[in-house]
């Protein structure tokens, strides 16, 4: 079983930054893919940006430029640095690990953007 914590989240005005981190611990074997999601109230939970093992990036349209996802493999953490936050970028952040088991989620963490 893996579990997942993050850290990082906040209030920051618009233009500001936070920095997001997820620490994976448990029974690791492989966590091919370790990623981002959000998710407002009453929405779906939607893909901010992941990461494979091997470096391998994607990002959400909206937030490509401006966010930048990253992982320490011996550490089994991912980051997450996102920069020019827009008060959209409001939502809780969750982070995600694929591994043999199927799929882990974090707790989230939120992040709130001021106008």
């Amino acid at each position: 079983q893996v579990q997942l914590v993050e850290s990082g989240g906040g209030l920051v005005q618009a233009g500001g930054s936070l920095r997001l981190s997820c620490a994976a611990s448990g029974i690791i074997s492989n966590l091919w893919r370790m990623g981002w999601y959000r998710q407002a109230p009453g929405k779906q939970r939607e893909l901010v940006a992941d990461i494979t093992s091997g470096g391998s990036t994607n990002y959400a349209d909206s937030v490509k430029g401006r966010f930048t996802v990253s992982r320490d493999n011996p550490k089994n953490t991912v980051y997450l640095q996102m920069n020019s936050l827009k008060p959209e970028d409001t939502d809780v952040y969750y982070c995600s690990a694929d591994h043999m088991g199927g799929r882990s989620w974090g707790q989230g963490t939120q992040v709130t953007v001021s106008s």
